[in-house]
């Protein structure tokens, strides 16, 4: 198990607003962010966890939110500093910022690369107007092309456009519009997604009216052909990328690989590489709590038992489209195959849900389309 990947993800949980179908851990900004105290707190926190994986490399750094673009450059930058000096960040790391397209222009942009940010991730969501009020983004139309030409002329590496689709009230026609307008931009990776509505959040208690389920469909079939004539692969469910730019830190997720996470609320999982032991961690939610001095800012912590990492390793690895090798499994959990388990993926295969051979298992066309139910087979 001693060559496990592993990530580092920092949560900087500001926002200018809560969006209605946001179930991330985020805070609206209502007064000044704190954001000296705040970077201090999480290179300390970085501190703590840093003991638990001694001089293992960390090879993915992914800055999310909340909006972190809300953070200056110069804040930024004294962040990657003080992670390289409590980790082993690889000098070839993927180190990517969530940016919001209300809050960045073009110098902001350059200033992060400069910094040492060389993969950005704007969340677009919708071009149309009437769409991004319903989904109540700060950003309009020009804001968001601007923002990926500001991408492309700022250095970087690569950078990633979320978008939706299944808005409210949106037709097939209105969606693919929105996917021809993002695809025009030419972003290296496009994440494409349904919008779903979230328990704990305005869409929840006050539900939109979404397309039916025809429609998505048609959405997601028609969807699909713009992106392979435009040259995007699908790698997982809402991953398409031109070749060689899919999200390494999120390619390190759906193969179960380790992942240290850091700030208000973030996840982490870690394997003990002497014992095997697989941990998952939850840090303190709300800003105030995680920077009171008088408190850890580690808030759950758990080892996930035996049983229940076969469906753990198989929510994540099936999410991805290429094959699966067999011994994968093992090496990253730690345990055998029991015939319990192999019998479920035996009665997915009967129904046509994956296929497999002696060494690799791969989800079928038709397991990607009712993967929900693919995952129902294994628990």
């Amino acid at each position: 198990m001693n060559k496990i990947p592993l990530s580092l993800y920092v949560h900087i949980p500001w926002c200018v607003q809560k969006c209605p179908y946001c179930d991330f851990n985020s805070h609206g900004v209502k007064q000044t962010i704190p954001e000296t105290e705040y970077i201090t707190h999480l290179l300390d926190d970085l501190a703590n966890d840093a003991k638990k994986i001694g001089d293992r490399q960390v090879n993915t750094l992914f800055i999310g939110g909340g909006t972190p673009s809300l953070f200056s450059a110069q804040g930024i930058a004294r962040l990657l500093e003080g992670v390289k000096q409590r980790v082993n960040l690889s000098a070839q790391a993927e180190i990517t910022l969530e940016a919001n397209p209300g809050t960045v222009e073009s110098e902001r942009f350059k200033q992060y690369q400069q910094a040492g940010v060389n993969r950005v991730s704007i969340g677009v969501q919708s071009f149309q107007s009437d769409k991004l009020k319903a989904l109540g983004r700060i950003h309009d139309h020009q804001q968001a092309t601007n923002a990926a030409g500001y991408a492309h002329n700022a250095g970087l590496a690569s950078f990633n456009m979320d978008l939706m689709h299944g808005l409210p009230n949106q037709k097939l026609q209105d969606a693919l519009v929105d996917l021809r307008h993002a695809i025009k931009q030419q972003p290296p990776h496009l994440s494409w997604y349904q919008l779903t509505i979230e328990p704990n959040t305005q869409f929840h208690s006050k539900p939109p009216t979404l397309p039916e389920d025809d429609i998505l469909w048609d959405i997601q079939e028609q969807g699909q052909l713009l992106l392979v004539e435009a040259g995007y692969q699908q790698y997982e469910i809402s991953g398409y990328a031109q070749p060689n730019h899919q999200c390494q830190h999120n390619l390190n997720y759906w193969r179960f690989g380790d992942y240290l996470g850091i700030g208000c609320g973030a996840h982490g999982k870690i394997t003990d590489l002497k014992t095997g032991e697989i941990s998952r961690t939850e840090k303190v939610k709300h800003p105030r709590g995680y920077m009171d001095l008088s408190k850890d800012y580690l808030f759950k912590h758990h080892q996930v038992a035996d049983d229940e990492l076969p469906f753990e390793f198989f929510m994540n690895r099936f999410r991805l489209n290429e094959a699966c090798e067999k011994s994968e499994y093992e090496n990253l959990t730690g345990i055998s195959l029991t015939s319990e388990t192999m019998q479920k993926l035996n009665n997915a295969a009967e129904k046509g849900l994956i296929d497999q051979d002696q060494n690799f298992w791969q989800v079928t066309a038709l397991g990607r389309r009712y993967l929900n139910t693919l995952l129902e087979q294994l628990i």
